[in-house]
This record gives C-alpha cells, sequence and structure tokens, in this order.
C-alpha cells in the first residue's frame, strides 16, 4: 500500500485548522455580501476543495462558475504564460464577483485572471486565497481575503498537488524535497 503521508517533511495546517479559518472567511464574504448575489469563480483544479467548503459556509445565495488554466505545466514553477483550457459560462456583467484560488506564488495568474475577468465588466472583483507566498510575489499583489500566508515551500494537499497526486490530502502539508527535485 503506498502512503502519501510518507512524502510529507511538515504538516502546516491540519483538517481543523483549515476549517475553522474558512468558518471566518465565509462570515466575512457573508457579511461583505449581505442582500447581494455573487457569482464565486473557482481556479481549477486546485481551488474546488476551498470553493467546496466555503460555500457550504456563506449564508448567501451565490452562483458557481469555474475557470481553467494552465501556467505550471508538470512542474513546479510557473512558466509565466497563462492558458485558459476552460472559460466561465455565466454572464458576469454588472455582477459582483469573487475569484477563489487555492494558491499564490508569483501573482502573474492570478493578475492575469483578475483581467481577464474585469474584461466581462462586473461591478466588482475580489480575490479569496486560501494560501498566500508574500515573498515569492513578482507583482505588488493584495487580495481581499486571505486563509494563511505562508513561506516559499513546496505544500500539497486540501486540493493542492504535485503531478496530479496529494490532493486528496485533508490536510497541506510541505512536500518532500526528493519527491519532486
Amino acid at each position: 500500500m503506498i502512503s502519501m503521508n510518507s512524502d510529507i517533511s511538515e504538516y502546516l495546517f491540519s483538517e481543523t485548522q483549515i476549517q475553522e479559518r474558512i468558518k471566518q472567511l465565509a462570515e466575512k464574504i457573508t457579511n461583505d455580501y449581505r442582500s447581494k448575489n455573487p457569482v464565486i469563480i473557482s481556479i481549477l483544479k486546485g481551488g474546488f476543495v476551498f470553493m467546496a467548503d466555503l460555500v457550504r459556509q456563506i449564508d448567501l445565495p451565490v452562483e458557481l462558475d469555474f475557470m481553467a488554466i494552465s501556467s505550471y505545466g508538470s512542474g513546479t514553477a510557473s512558466s509565466g504564460v497563462v492558458k485558459i483550457k476552460k472559460d466561465i459560462d455565466i454572464d458576469i456583467s454588472g455582477r459582483d464577483v469573487i475569484i477563489v484560488e487555492d494558491i499564490v506564488d508569483s501573482g502573474l495568474s492570478l493578475q492575469y485572471i483578475r483581467d481577464y475577468i474585469g474584461k466581462h465588466n462586473p461591478s466588482s472583483i475580489r480575490i479569496c486565497v486560501l494560501l498566500d507566498k508574500p515573498a515569492a510575489h513578482k507583482l505588488d499583489v493584495t487580495f481581499e481575503y486571505v486563509g494563511f500566508n505562508i513561506g516559499n515551500e513546496f505544500v500539497v494537499g486540501y486540493g493542492l498537488d504535485y503531478n496530479e497526486r496529494y490532493r486528496n490530502l485533508p490536510y497541506i502539508g510541505i512536500l518532500k524535497k526528493e519527491i519532486y527535485s
């Protein structure tokens, strides 16, 4: 039997810690969007686990959509070139939009997504990220909702992957360097 747990060098956030933080983020979103019906757009694949738990905690009517982009390939660093693999389906013109992303490294992909969504003329755009790596930013980017700030480690679990593995771990941990180097 193959255990993914043995590939983790350090546990950063337990399932309980993640769920507690998501509840706090959802309460803030609920308060910020009181009497509104925001469209929540998850960036696939990594953001789907976070989005699923987040929207179940938001006490508002919301609409959901998904985008899939590519900027990593099979490596551990962004290529810097963003390609849209799946576009949104909902008309967001005049709507309040919340983009949900699993992790921000350089900020380049998320800035591209923000600019792209902005071309659809939404009323507002806010960003909710589970993990932010401020030390890795190549742009001056800020986000309205941040779950956790982390260092520049390579993390997996809770939707985050390395070569499509580890997404199903219920926690977030640092992947051993020998696995990806």
